[in-house]
């Protein structure tokens, strides 16, 4: 096993579930929050900004510029003026580039399929469920009512969104960003992660 999974989800569809049961088949580890955890403690920003920062858009500075540091190595002074939200992007974006020349892993979320472009041995994916269900979902973990449910999932699929494409030269949600886009309803959290194993091990056999 040499692959890095990277999982793109919208919220209620399980997605990160079922990228915790990926790296438990394949016996590797599963990022997530834990990303956070280890970007604010390589970085050394306090953990709680990092949170707050978390998977949202800013756009009080040009991405280009950004990229334009990333590209050419952090130049003091224009680091020292950037915005925290870019700060703690760059921080995870080293993270996860950091974990995935490590070895196998799951990485959910954070722009991780964006980071590792570069990288011949990732399988991005991305999952989405039907309304119903995401809703259902929410309304059972969160204890919320219907309209609840619904109001929170716009706002965080709002918030990924914005934060993937600003972040990303790609569009989030949209098929030609991955290899493979599942809808978890279909199959049902078990399913999807067999038919992503399967996937994932063709995919192992190909590169061989």
């Amino acid at each position: 096993m040499n692959t890095v999974i990277t999982i793109g989800r919208q919220f209620g569809s399980a997605g990160r579930e079922i990228g915790e049961m990926v790296a438990e088949y394949f016996g590797i580890k599963c990022y997530d929050k834990e990303l956070l955890t280890r970007a604010a403690k390589e970085s050394g920003f306090c953990e709680e900004m990092i949170q707050n920062h978390d998977e949202r858009p800013t756009n009080s500075f040009l991405y280009n510029l950004v990229m334009d540091t990333y590209s050419f190595g952090y130049n003091a002074s224009s680091f020292v003026d950037m915005p925290i939200s870019h700060k703690v992007f760059l921080a995870q974006f080293d993270t996860i580039k950091k974990i995935a020349s490590e070895g196998p892993c799951v990485i959910v979320g954070r722009c991780a399929d964006y980071a590792l472009a570069e990288k011949e041995n990732v399988v991005n994916l991305f999952i989405y469920a039907d309304e119903k269900v995401k809703v259902k979902r929410v309304m059972e973990r969160y204890h919320l009512s219907e309209t609840k449910a619904q109001d929170m999932i716009i706002k965080k699929d709002k918030q990924r969104q914005s934060y993937y494409n600003y972040y990303s030269s790609k569009k989030w949600g949209r098929a030609d960003s991955y290899d493979l886009c599942i809808n978890s309803s279909v199959l049902g959290e078990e399913g999807t992660v067999k038919l992503i194993t399967q996937y994932v091990e063709d995919f192992e056999k190909k590169s061989k």
